[in-house]
């Protein structure tokens, strides 16, 4: 049975842990899809050339590049040394699927999906094995009847995991709809709607909003 683990890492002790001992401000943002040999990962809070020194002098961070950059955030490809602690890449060896990764305060938060709880448990146990302290924020199993429970249907619900893990929600946007619907194979008019029903069925759900408190009110007029 799936499961999604919310499980916070302490940096200090993985291969960034230099960076935000160097520059605390700094946050970090793992980017979902990036074609290259290491990490993809945004980083943002102090000055690009602080960040740039930090990644320097880190003896845990090997061969790093600049991808991109949007506004006051940097892209960077990088690869940590082999003898580090790679929390991406222990998580890959457990047959887990990160959908978010984020860290800031020096404290990751990442989001994990497992084929099964024994994975989980296989992962804590590594990572506590390297001494780095994790912790189960939260853990649950997406059962059948998972998707009903926030107002989706089966299909709306698989609808939703391809969008994510295909990076439809990415800023910016890594497939277009057009493509999501290839990928679905069902015709962009219909992945549309599907959307739509879903996006509704989570807000309805998510504030607990009545069906009747959902219609509109009447525009005033003039």
């Amino acid at each position: 049975m799936t499961s999604i683990a919310d499980i916070e890492i302490p940096a200090e002790g993985t291969g960034a842990g230099e960076l935000f001992e160097a520059v605390p401000s700094l946050t970090c943002e793992m980017e979902r899809v990036i074609a290259s040999s290491g990490h993809g990962l945004w980083l943002s809070g102090p000055s690009q050339d602080a960040v740039k020194e930090a990644l320097d002098d880190a003896t845990a961070i090997g061969d790093y590049a600049l991808i991109n950059s949007d506004d006051d955030r940097w892209l960077y490809d990088i690869e940590f040394e082999p003898d580090t602690v790679d929390i991406f890449d222990l998580v890959i060896e457990e047959k887990g699927t990160v959908l978010s990764a984020s860290a800031s305060s020096g404290t990751w938060l990442l989001s994990i999906r497992f084929t099964d709880r024994e994975s989980v448990s296989s992962l804590y146990d590594r990572l506590d094995e390297e001494d780095v302290a994790p912790t189960i924020v939260r853990l649950f199993d997406l059962a059948e009847e998972s998707h009903s429970q926030c107002g989706l249907t089966a299909r709306q619900y698989e609808t939703l995991v391809a969008a994510i893990d295909h990076g439809y929600f990415e800023i910016p946007r890594e497939v277009s709809m057009q493509e999501l619907s290839e990928e679905l194979g069902i015709s962009h008019q219909a992945l549309s709607e599907r959307l739509r029903r879903a996006y509704r069925a989570l807000v309805t759900s998510e504030l607990n909003v009545s069906e009747d408190e959902t219609v509109a009110p009447p525009m005033p007029s003039d």
